[in-house]
């Protein structure tokens, strides 16, 4: 086994070197992989879009019938002032917004199908988001297995890989982690991710946003090469200099949602000139024409310019193959388990590698069991104290319910945000994502819990025996779990700050309904019974309470100096929480589980309109939105 590994690693080195020396003598490399490449032209005509105003009438028109051409082979850069439209134009084109919108959209002159169309395309968002604790080697490589089939042998994704980080100027970098990557490197890497299918459509928010001019020119000159090579390249530029304006092909500006200019940057200035505007010598038209659509010199100067560009930058319709385009297009699909368990590797390494995360969480364990340990120090075989004992109960399920809950509240919300660009360009299923999330947090979980029950079990002196100590480590583990249900599922709607605010103000009232009638014997009213029963708290409370002193457990034994144990019957234990009975163990841990499975599906749910939210969350949001505008206001 070990010969073999060897000769793999021998085989992969001298690849690599053969794919550098090929890259020395060759500066401009073979693109074998990248090259593949249909013609893929975009068309849209009279497109419009508006979102709610202030009030219900009111609505803001972002783009007032809008239209153009964006060709295979060039690098378009689509410029305009804030406000214009340009990230809303790039949303629709990248099938990002699929809503509310007006007028036509036509690849290669055929209808644009949106499921197919994400099939070819990616979509590199403004921000740097890359998976962290990840060398760029392994990154490439696991966006290699969620991407290409498995028909692809494990040097074929190399060569490609390679490739790519060759073209892109990352092999010196393959070995470094992307929390210390520079900011040019980053966005070079979130090119190179999204390359590895080798799709003929990228779109691109703001690449150069955060970089400085040398690493802003290099990103634009990189895309330039990737279009090429054939390539529909489509970015938003917000004020590029006069050396990066020269580098794309093709300008598309707009103002207000319209469009005042569409054609190539060196006829820009015989276009303004014609226009009777005449650009001043040593300044950067890009600059200029950004001025001019914010309306420095005059409105009318722009309605001008707005009649004209009909006239004299007219669509002409695209003709291209349908069936060389739909020959391209077919790509195999990637089976659901091989997603998962990349996914699985990807996750599982990423928490490996998170050292200090891990160190600080199973500290904190042992610190916790130590302290509740001594503060309920010898007291579960203490017929004098059994009802403090009933309080290391309850304090072992406030433990489970926010120890779990408040890391996921602070992490999981930046995670989202990774997940939903993944999963828009395609990288794997929701469901593949949901169960590979749920597995890996299984032997997390459980280790942490272990650490923890070990310790205050032990300290806290309970009862040593087999039965009594699985089932109260069973009930735990299934309240932590619920609770990192319910974390997840509140992460997954609400950003950090809401999070961490909503998160702990929703276990206020579980823990409030949970207790009632503790202490008091007489029955409670229906209405009060069934609410408390909504609160996986007392199913909790009632497993572990029958877990210590369930099934036959005889009276406990009190001290010398102790006249009376009030307390020492288990039966007294039972009729202070308000069950003249002992609570039935298999039906509490039974309704535990439906309630964990409800989360789980209730998580799934909002993961899915996460990213692909119905009407009634597409109105939620309108509502929230709506709010926000009010209130700011």
């Amino acid at each position: 086994m070990e010969l073999t590994l060897e000769n793999n690693a021998m085989k992969m080195d001298v690849h690599r070197e053969d794919v550098k020396n090929a890259f020395k003598y060759d500066g401009s490399a073979r693109m074998s992989h990248l090259s593949k490449m249909a013609a893929v032209d975009i068309e849209f005509n009279d497109l419009m879009y508006s979102t709610p105003g202030a009030s219900r009438k009111e609505s803001n028109l972002i783009l007032k019938g809008i239209s153009g051409q964006f060709k295979s082979g060039e690098l378009t850069a689509i410029l305009g002032p804030s406000g214009a439209g340009k990230s809303t134009l790039l949303n629709i084109l990248a099938g990002y917004k699929c809503t509310d919108i007006n007028g036509s959209i036509n690849i290669n002159g055929q209808p644009r199908n949106i499921r197919e169309f994400k099939k070819m395309s990616c979509y590199i968002m403004q921000q740097d988001l890359v998976q962290p604790k990840l060398t760029v080697s392994e990154a490439m490589a696991f966006a290699a297995d969620l991407k290409l089939d498995k028909r692809k042998s494990l040097f074929e994704k190399h060569i490609a890989i390679d490739e790519i980080l060759n073209t892109l100027r990352l092999s010196a970098s393959r070995n470094t982690t992307t929390e210390k990557l520079s900011g040019g490197e980053r966005k070079r890497l979130m090119i190179a991710l999204e390359l590895v299918n080798n799709p003929p459509i990228i779109f691109l928010d703001e690449p150069t946003t955060g970089l400085d001019e040398l690493s802003s020119s290099q990103c634009i000159e990189l895309l330039q090469r990737l279009a090429r090579i054939g390539r529909t390249v489509i970015c938003s530029v917000h004020t590029p200099s006069a050396k990066i304006f020269q580098k794309f092909d093709h300008v598309y500006a707009i103002t207000s949602g319209q469009c005042i200019y569409r054609g190539t940057p060196s006829n820009l200035v015989p276009y303004l000139q014609s226009m009777g505007v005449e650009c001043p010598k040593h300044y950067n038209p890009a600059d200029f024409v950004i001025e001019i659509s914010s309306g420095d010199y005059g409105f009318d100067l722009t309605e001008r310019m707005l009649a004209c560009v009909e006239m004299k930058a007219p669509i002409l319709p695209i003709q291209r193959s349908k069936q060389e385009f739909e020959f391209e297009r077919k790509n195999p699909r990637i089976l659901w388990f091989d997603q998962f368990s990349t996914l699985v590797r990807r996750m599982t390494m990423q928490l490996y590698r998170d050292r200090n995360y891990i160190y600080m969480k199973i500290f904190f364990h042992i610190f916790l069991g130590f302290v509740i340990g001594g503060l309920f120090l010898g007291m579960g075989n203490d017929g004098s104290k059994a009802l403090f004992n009933f309080g290391f109960c309850f304090a072992c399920i406030i433990v489970f319910l926010y120890i779990p809950m408040l890391p996921v509240l602070l992490r999981f919300p930046g995670e989202i945000l990774l997940m939903k660009r993944e999963y828009f360009n395609r990288w794997y299923k929701m469901s593949a994502y949901y169960w590979a999330l749920t597995i890996v947090k299984i032997p997390e979980q459980i280790v942490l819990s272990l650490i923890y029950l070990t310790l205050v079990y032990f300290i806290t002196g309970q009862p040593l025996e087999w039965q009594r100590c699985s089932m109260f480590f069973s009930t735990c583990f299934l309240c932590a779990f619920i609770a990192e249900s319910m974390a997840y599922s509140i992460a997954s709607v609400f950003n950090v700050v809401n999070s961490v605010f909503f998160g702990p103000a929703l276990t206020c009232p579980l823990i409030l309904v949970a207790v009632q009638g503790f202490g008091d014997p007489s029955p409670l009213p229906l209405y009060r019974t069934i609410l408390m029963y909504t609160s996986y708290i007392r199913y909790g409370l009632e497993a572990l309470i029958a877990a210590m002193y369930g099934n036959g457990r005889k009276r406990l034994p009190c001290p010398l100096e102790e006249v009376y144990c009030h307390f020492s019957s288990p039966v007294e234990i039972f009729r202070t929480i308000g069950r003249q009975t002992v609570p039935n163990f298999m039906l509490d841990i039974f309704a535990l589980i439906i309630i964990l499975c409800l989360c789980k599906g209730i998580l799934y749910y909002l993961l899915r309109q996460r990213v692909q939210p119905n009407k009634t969350f597409q109105m939620l949001h309108l509502v929230g939105t709506l709010v926000k505008k009010h209130f700011n206001m």
